[in-house]
């Protein structure tokens, strides 16, 4: 039997708030996968797997003197609008894709997961609830970004335009920049990458080294899912592999104990040859997805990120 992994306990490098994170922090306890052709199964997994989240976010609701939402449909993609108070008619537009490894958190998870960043956005964030497996497998989840990305260039110049994604809403956003330069369409004037899922080979140092410390474990069945019989090396599935010349400027977020580390720093690497302006940071000890946005050291990241929307955005 294979050795089992260390643990290591909250390092002192890190802010007590950060520390009682990692402390109670567990890995994911997921069912069994089914078969990939099981499409009933596959629905009662996602709904398992989002069960835990939709029970944390249950009975949030939005403050009407802090932010207001409302949405709108484009080929058949819900997309929600979130518009903090304050924030002008004609400000700059976020379009936010949402986490999720590709297959959760759709629904109200998905502008709900979102809406604590886009209230401190002096902009209006655009969440597209974008077909998932098991129904709607590869390419549909891009198509309906890019739906919704081809809407907001016709409401926005593209210098008043960003793209964002978290985890699997970063493979989402780099493809999305992919497919937008294939099509010969405008690129935003900035692009957000955190913890990105942008390999779904998994073939990263990390994916072996931080297997069994990070909360998250390796997605290559539900990559599988996704795929649908695709090759998972093509660029569209992992954006890694793509050709990231031209791309807008970068924002670039892992942390030490992210099983996506490696992803973040092949990203970083391949945009600095390629000539494109990226920024990267990667939070002491962080987690896939940092610390969850409650400790001194992700409103450092988020401060970080905010400069870097006003730097770009006109």
């Amino acid at each position: 039997m294979p050795e089992p992994r260390p643990t290591f306990p909250p390092p002192s490098s890190i802010s007590p708030e950060a520390q009682a994170v990692l402390a109670a922090t567990g890995g994911y306890t997921l069912q069994p996968h089914p078969a990939l052709d099981d499409v009933a199964g596959w629905e009662r997994w996602v709904e398992a797997a989002d069960g835990p989240l939709r029970e944390m976010l249950g009975g949030f609701q939005l403050s009407d003197d802090v932010m207001r939402r409302s949405e709108f449909e484009i080929d058949g993609v819900t997309t929600h609008v979130l518009h903090p108070v304050g924030v002008p008619d004609d400000a700059p537009i976020v379009l936010e894709l949402h986490g999720g490894g590709l297959i959760l958190c759709g629904g109200e998870l998905s502008w709900k997961m979102t809406a604590a960043r886009a209230a401190e956005r002096p902009a209006i964030t655009w969440v597209p609830d974008y077909r998932m497996p098991p129904k709607h497998r590869f390419p549909v989840a891009l198509e309906d970004c890019l739906a919704v990305y081809r809407r907001a260039l016709a409401e926005r110049d593209p210098s008043r335009l960003a793209v964002s994604g978290a985890s699997a809403g970063g493979n989402l956003a780099a493809a999305l920049m992919l497919r937008a330069k294939d099509d010969g369409l405008p690129l935003p004037a900035a692009l957000i990458l955190m913890t990105p899922e942008l390999d779904l080979t998994e073939s990263g140092d990390t994916f072996a080294t931080l297997l069994g410390i990070d909360q998250l474990g390796l997605l290559a069945v539900v990559n599988e899912l996704y795929a649908d019989g695709q090759d998972l090396t093509q660029p569209y599935l992992s954006p890694l592999f793509g050709d990231v010349t031209d791309f807008p400027p970068t924002f670039l977020q892992s942390g030490t104990r992210d099983l996506y580390l490696s992803n973040t720093v092949r990203m970083h690497r391949k945009l600095l040859d390629a000539g494109v302006p990226v920024e990267l940071r990667v939070m002491e000890a962080g987690l896939h997805g940092g610390f969850g946005g409650r400790t001194p050291e992700d409103r450092v990241i988020n401060a970080d990120m905010l400069a870097f929307l006003a730097e770009h955005l006109t």
